[in-house]
């Protein structure tokens, strides 16, 4: 019998070691390709700036002060970096809206959506995928295109006789807001359709059976079964509104900057290879706040649901 047990051990440990052997590769690439770059930005965010970009391999953790403040040329104080700030805080505000309006858009799509027959949800769904099979530059330069000065909406109040001269809206925060909006409404309609997918209908049914207001309904059954994927759908927004690039470039024109174009003039011409990497070591970390946000809610309301 001792025997017998003493075999299932081996081979047990045989299985355990064959495993990790076989996701030794997948964990070399994980090591090297995702975690390997992050470490050198760490690393990086730790020296100081090479006098024609790259690095000084000098220990400095003047980038890490420079992410919200600044030295004075003269006497070396130190005040408050108003540009940094102004623009971590136009980030966090543009992300949080675009995330709000993408969840206002988005809810009744997916709640029409997931209220079509059976046989045309598919196609529903198709055509919310289109957008994404163009490219990211490309959809915002066809949002450019409508919101200039002698772009489709400016156009067309002038023809209606509503405006005089063009509205100014291009590189403003507002275009930047617009285009963020345009660019992300899918990423947020698709989880809400597949929470709205899986909602039992009669419990609706048996809402408006007692007398419940459609506000009811939605507040008290509909919003508290598909809250899952209103959480997702945020999610999937946010973080990549945080770290916009693209959008903000050219519907911002280079003047509303925001944590992903300052990160981007540290690596180009600002030649500050430690502060940009600092810049995106906060940026990371308010991206891993949202995440661990989200993990806890989604525990508790797991555990709520158990």
């Amino acid at each position: 019998m001792a025997r017998h047990e003493a075999l299932i051990e081996a081979q047990q440990r045989r299985d355990v070691r064959n495993r990790w052997l076989l996701s030794l590769p997948a964990l070399l690439i994980i090591l090297f390709a995702a975690t390997g770059p992050l470490l050198i930005v760490l690393v990086y965010s730790f020296l100081m700036p090479g006098e024609y970009g790259d690095v000084n391999w000098t220990f400095s953790t003047e980038s890490w002060v420079g992410v919200v403040l600044q030295r004075d040329i003269f006497d070396d104080t130190l005040t408050i970096a108003d540009a940094h700030v102004s623009i971590f805080l136009r980030s966090v505000q543009l992300s949080v809206l675009t995330t709000l309006l993408t969840l206002f858009l988005g809810f009744p799509t997916a709640y029409f959506i997931a209220t079509r027959p059976a046989g045309s949800r598919d196609l529903w769904v198709f055509a919310i995928t289109i957008p994404f099979w163009t490219n990211l530059l490309i959809r915002t330069f066809a949002m450019l295109e409508v919101i200039r000065n002698q772009g489709l909406i400016n156009t067309l109040l002038m023809k209606l006789g509503v405006i005089d001269a063009p509205i100014q809206m291009l590189f403003t925060d507002g275009a930047i807001l617009a285009g963020m909006v345009y660019v992300y409404l899918p990423l947020m309609v698709l989880p809400l359709y597949a929470s709205m997918e899986k909602l039992d209908f009669r419990l609706v049914e048996a809402g408006y059976d007692l007398y419940a207001t459609p506000f009811q309904v939605l507040r008290r059954i509909v919003i508290p079964l598909v809250k899952p994927g209103m959480i997702a759908g945020s999610i999937l927004v946010f973080i990549p509104s945080l770290g916009a690039y693209v959008t903000p470039s050219i519907l911002g024109g280079g003047k509303n900057l925001m944590l992903g174009n300052l990160i981007e003039l540290q690596f180009g011409q600002g030649r500050n290879w430690p502060l940009g990497a600092a810049l995106s070591i906060v940026m990371m970390a308010l991206v891993m706040v949202a995440l661990i946000a989200y993990v806890r809610n989604s525990g508790s309301m797991e555990k709520s649901h158990g």
